[in-house]
């Protein structure tokens, strides 16, 4: 088990490594590969970026608690994604290569070429602040698989991810980790197939499952969980604010920089997301169908951690060999997103914050490991579940980005102080929601972009009373 472990961990790091090789030593390289990554990696790089422990962790977790309501999550996930892509990922990746940004940030504040400093400073400090706790999230996911199944200290698993991703972000930048995501999206798919049809026949076959789910208290019930006062509306209301977390997947840095890296044109993006979409249903579909089979394994729960299902699962039914594929395939998600942002803190702080933009390549992969250092201490010293911490960073980037990413994609020309008070009223909202504890009602995501939206849609008139009244406020 340890050794096929330590074997895919060894793998993927030399993949990323070798990736120096093609380094052009510039932070246009580093950043962003020179814009030169073709589809099939990019679709793979954005599955495994997506994904992350979030999958193998917290879906998994959730879908263990709730039953099959959580099929809609996944439906909602993947309709609200796809409607974000039809329109916004040509349009990035277009806008990235008629400016010479290397950053999330500065390619949304230089849309329509003058540079927009506050706005790109803006972007900066929120994505660094919201991308270093989902990476602390993703680390601690990590160890939270390693004391499931070796009994290691839960600082373990952060401290050697924090090790791997140093070493070859380090030496080949936003390549080295599109390189080693595509060999982890690999792992991760067969290490949830694999347990997915050993889990099948261990039972009995999909028959056997299915009486057994019919025996749990309203585990096979079809409609979303919601508040019992939504009456019939609690179910839309699930679904609509599961397509807003999906469409929240063009207000993430970490994830977008893969589609701004891509070679090829138009085509290019079609097979792009063409290869996203197939794999990224397939894994989604599996790691569902493996968490509703979890909870026929692990029965007592009320006393077990839902979050630790996975590992617990694969201890229970796979020979050791098997059980190191799937350590690896979590590891690897957990990985794959911690260096991708990681990168995109870096970027924040190298191009976006400081007043001088750092161009040095030595500095630059300095400021890597600076931000590996900071998600590290932030895994060490959270407790919180990996659930609540990649839904709270997620919801805040896409209610504070994704307003103005649909703005700018629908040829809008929003002043500095339009994009700055929808940038604020989005993120403000979605993280008011979550402080009342409304998101049991509707993901904090949907009122926090309709916010935002809601801004940039404003006639002058009304904007010019919002001035005012706020002028007047002061």
């Amino acid at each position: 088990m340890v050794a096929t472990f330590i074997l895919c961990l060894l793998g993927f790091t030399l993949i990323g490594i070798s990736s120096a090789r093609a380094s052009r030593g510039t932070r246009h390289d580093y950043y962003l590969a020179d814009g030169s990554v073709g589809p099939w990696l990019v679709g793979l790089s954005a599955v495994a970026t997506n994904n992350s422990g979030y999958m193998f962790i917290g879906v998994i977790g959730y879908t263990y608690a709730t039953g099959f309501p959580a099929i809609w999550l996944m439906l909602g996930w993947l309709l609200g994604d796809y409607l974000g892509s039809t329109f916004i990922h040509a349009k990035l990746r277009a806008a990235t290569a008629g400016c010479d940004e290397v950053s999330y940030a500065g390619v949304l504040a230089r849309w329509h070429g003058e540079r927009n400093t506050a706005l790109q400073r803006t972007i900066g400090a929120i994505s660094l602040l919201f991308l270093l706790s989902y990476a602390g999230a993703q680390l601690l996911a990590g160890s939270k698989a390693l004391h499931v199944l070796f009994d290691w200290p839960l600082w373990a698993g952060a401290v050697l991810g924090s090790v791997l991703v140093v070493a070859y972000c380090f030496a080949g930048g936003i390549r080295a980790s599109i390189w080693t995501d595509a060999a982890q999206s690999i792992v991760m798919i067969v290490a949830m197939t694999v347990l997915l049809i050993v889990a099948l026949i261990e039972l009995g076959g999909f028959p056997a499952a299915w009486a057994a789910w019919k025996e749990i208290p309203g585990f096979t019930r079809w409609t979303p969980q919601a508040p019992a006062f939504l009456g019939w509306t609690g179910g839309p209301l699930f679904v609509l604010g599961w397509m807003a977390a999906g469409l929240s997947v063009i207000g993430q840095p970490h994830v977008m920089v893969r589609f701004m890296t891509l070679s090829g044109g138009p085509g290019g993006m079609r097979r792009a997301r063409t290869w996203y979409y197939l794999w990224f249903t397939a894994f989604y579909f599996a790691a569902t169908a493996v968490g509703l089979l979890s909870r026929l394994y692990l029965t007592d729960s009320a006393s077990f951690d839902a979050e630790l299902a996975l590992p617990t699962m694969a201890l229970e039914l796979l020979p050791g060999v098997l059980v190191g594929v799937i350590l690896a395939g979590i590891f690897a998600a957990t990985m794959s997103t911690a260096d991708s942002l990681i990168l995109s803190c870096s970027a924040a702080l190298t191009h976006d914050l400081l007043p001088h933009r750092i161009e040095r390549p030595l500095l630059i992969k300095a400021s890597t490991v600076l931000m590996t250092a900071g998600a590290l201490v932030l895994a060490l010293s959270g407790s919180d579940s990996v659930f609540a911490l990649v839904i709270l960073s997620w919801s805040a980037l896409a209610s504070a980005f994704a307003p103005l990413l649909i703005a700018l994609a629908l040829g809008a020309r929003p002043s500095q102080t339009r994009a700055l008070s929808a940038l604020a009223i989005g993120l403000g909202v979605s993280l008011l929601w979550r402080q009342l504890g409304w998101e049991s009602v509707v993901y904090e995501g949907l009122p926090g972009i309709a916010a935002g939206l809601l801004v940039h849609m404003l006639p002058a008139a009304g904007r010019k009373a919002i001035h005012a009244a706020a002028e007047a406020a002061e």
